[in-house]
């Protein structure tokens, strides 16, 4: 039973940093793929920041420059490290796991409909 946990959601002021991390269990295999979303209230779920197969890093156009994703595989551990924080950033950070991921899929990394497999959210609140 695959299950993920997100932990370092908090508040922050304008251009602030926070991390927020994930930890995978129950996935019997390497072969999945990780990704980060967010929602903020009104909103739909967007895509933030994902691996692709071959370890490449994906990141939305909004956050490029400022997020940061990582992982430590030997853990199972999926990190988001975001600088230079916007009230545009809030919102509840997701993240995501695609349980097969192989060399040259076709998929969006940053699509929630590609993910099968949710944690529950971590808050992020940047104010000005």
């Amino acid at each position: 039973h695959i299950q993920l946990v997100e932990t370092g959601g908090g508040s922050v002021q304008s251009g602030g940093s926070l991390t927020v991390s994930c930890v995978a269990s129950g996935v019997t295999h390497n072969k999945y793929c990780m990704g980060w979303f967010r929602q903020a209230p009104g909103k739909e779920r967007e895509g933030v920041a994902a691996f692709d197969s071959d370890g490449s890093k994906i990141y939305a156009r909004s956050v490029k420059g400022r997020f940061s994703i990582s992982r430590d595989s030997a853990k199972s551990t999926l990190s988001l490290r975001m600088r230079n924080l916007d009230p545009e950033d809030s919102g509840m950070y997701y993240c995501a796991l695609r349980r097969w991921c192989f060399d040259g899929d076709r998929w969006n990394q940053l699509g929630d409909y590609e993910y099968a497999y949710w944690g529950q959210g971590t808050q992020v609140t940047v104010s000005s």
